[in-house]
């Protein structure tokens, strides 16, 4: 049964059962500023063809503009505060620790909770389109 389970997951392409990939290895690069507004950092750790996995750390008022996914996004928490919020709810602070799950074309933005700053792994699942990007976030928004 083992070496079932071995052979199912080599044909769906993986070549090695587990890869590693090091943080070293992935320069952190300062947000772009036509998708996000304040002071951020983004470490592409994986770009696979059907995952992305990101660390995003946010100075105070960093924040991502509004935007969806065309598959599910997760959020882990691992440092500081993250403040997350999608179109039409109000938003809601995460710790470290914390995560969020924002469905397939959920409309929401991310960053730091104001007066700190914070740091997830954004992991983006089904990836075969682009996020698309959407306007900044207000101040007012962002001050809640």
């Amino acid at each position: 049964m083992v070496a079932d389970y071995f052979r199912l997951r080599n044909m769906k392409g993986y070549d090695r059962l587990m890869r590693i990939f090091r943080s070293n290895d992935a320069p952190a690069n300062a947000g772009d500023p036509a998708t996000s507004v304040g002071s951020l950092t983004v470490q592409r750790l994986v770009h696979e063809k059907t995952i992305r996995v990101y660390r995003v750390t946010f100075a105070d008022g960093g924040r991502t503009n509004w935007h969806k996914h065309a598959g599910p996004q997760w959020l882990f928490v691992v440092d500081g505060r993250v403040r997350v919020q999608t179109a039409g709810s109000g938003f809601q602070d995460l710790d470290a620790g914390d995560t969020a799950v924002v469905a397939p074309g959920e409309r929401h933005w991310h960053g730091a909770v104001p007066g700190s700053s914070g740091t997830h792994i954004a992991v983006n699942l089904d990836v075969n389109a682009a996020t698309i990007w959407q306007e900044p976030v207000s101040d007012k928004e962002y001050a809640g």
